[in-house]
């Protein structure tokens, strides 16, 4: 295996609930208005230190999607899912976009490059970010 590089976020930002990798910021978040099966889900325009599963589809309470399960690179957690296709048309603004599931993310607005060393975690969940 060869060296693990990971990709740094600055701000107010989303991380993996275990091993603290930054996922994505919050001026990518695009709506928190999903659910999984795990509770609430944020869908994201971007994402870092994820990387994709095999494809599969799912039917999902919007219709049936074709999906990627999305693995922390770091502990390999499923951390959420990419949208890769969906057949409703009305459904087609989720393509390339990703989901990752609240439950397992660490909110934090964050001044050092570690996510949960010397971190403040925080709670409103980047509501002045965005109001949804």
């Amino acid at each position: 295996m060869g060296r693990l590089y990971l990709e740094y976020l600055e701000g107010r930002l989303y991380c993996c609930k275990y091993c603290g990798s930054h996922l994505a910021t919050c001026d990518e978040l695009v709506s928190k208005s999903f659910h999984s099966r795990n509770g609430k889900a944020y869908l994201f325009n971007t994402v870092v230190n994820t990387s994709p599963g095999p494809k599969e589809e799912r039917m999902m309470t919007t219709g049936r999607h074709e999906v990627a399960d999305l693995h922390c690179v770091s502990c390999l957690a499923v951390v959420g899912w990419k949208y890769v296709s969906a057949q409703d048309k009305s459904q087609k603004y989720k393509e390339g976009k990703y989901i990752l599931e609240r439950a397992k993310l660490v909110d934090v607005y964050e001044g050092y490059m570690g996510c949960m060393a010397d971190a403040h975690i925080i709670d409103s969940d980047c509501e002045e970010a965005l109001t949804a």
